[in-house]
C-alpha cells in the first residue's frame, strides 16, 4: 500500500520529510529481510516505517490508538512487530526517562531513576577490569526500563511490567537478568525492605 495514503490517514500528509524517510526504510526492509516471515503484512510494514521515521521528531504526534486500529493488530502484536522490524533494520530504540514517566503516570520518579542509573553505572564499571570498562554499553533501553520499574516498585507504584518490556523492545529474560544485577549492585537504592522471614526464625518465635 502507498505510504502517502497511510500517512494521510494518520494526519501526516504535510510531513513530507517523514514520508520520504519512511519510503526509504520500506525499500531497505524489502532488500534486507522478508517481513512476512515475522508476521508483518504490507499495511503494517508501511505503518511501522512511518512510526520509525517519525520517532524523535518533536513536530509530529504519532496517534498510537489510530495506528493500532489501522494495523489490524492487537497492541501487543503491534509492539512485537515494531521491535522485530527495528531489529531487522538495525534501528536502536531510544528510551527517555521523562517519556516513560509521562506514559506510565509516574513523573515524580524521574529524579530517582536518573540517580539509580548513575549509581548502577558507577558500581558496575568499578567491578570490571580496567580493560573491559570502555566496552560496557549502558545505552540499551532495558537499563532505563529496569531502573524505572524498580523505582516504581520501591515507591509502591504499580507499573505494567509486560507493557514496559514491550515499550523498551527487550525480552523478559533480559529484563530479569538486568533487574537482578541492578538489585544486587544497588540494593540500598532499589531493594525492597520487606523480605520474607526465614522459616527457622518463624518456628523459633
Amino acid at each position: 500500500m502507498d505510504i502517502s495514503f497511510i500517512a494521510k490517514k494518520l494526519g501526516l500528509s504535510d510531513s513530507k520529510h517523514i514520508i520520504r524517510k519512511a519510503a526509504e526504510l520500506r525499500r531497505l526492509c524489502d532488500v534486507q529481510f522478508d517481513s512476512s516471515a515475522i508476521g508483518v503484512g504490507e499495511i503494517c510494514k508501511a505503518i511501522i516505517c512511518l512510526e520509525i521515521a517519525a520517532s524523535g521528531s518533536e513536530e509530529v504526534v504519532f496517534d498510537r490508538p489510530t495506528v493500532i486500529k489501522l494495523s489490524g493488530m492487537s497492541e501487543k502484536a503491534y509492539h512485537r512487530s515494531l521491535n522485530a522490524m527495528k531489529n531487522g533494520l538495525g534501528v536502536k530504540t531510544k528510551l527517555d526517562i521523562r517519556e516513560l514517566g509521562i506514559r506510565f503516570g509516574c513523573v515524580r520518579l524521574i529524579p530517582f531513576v536518573q540517580k539509580g542509573l548513575s549509581l548502577y553505572k558507577d558500581r558496575f564499571l568499578a567491578a570490571l577490569p580496567a580493560s573491559r570498562r570502555t566496552s560496557a554499553d549502558f545505552t540499551r533501553p532495558v537499563f532505563t526500563a529496569v531502573a524505572f520499574y524498580l523505582c516504581a516498585k520501591k515507591h509502591k507504584l504499580k507499573i505494567d511490567k509486560l507493557k514496559l518490556i514491550e515499550v523498551c523492545g527487550t525480552s523478559e529474560s533480559e529484563f530479569f537478568s538486568v533487574s537482578t544485577s541492578m538489585k544486587d549492585l544497588c540494593h540500598d537504592l532499589f531493594g525492597i525492605l520487606k523480605e520474607k522471614k526465614d522459616p527457622k526464625d518463624v518456628k523459633r518465635n
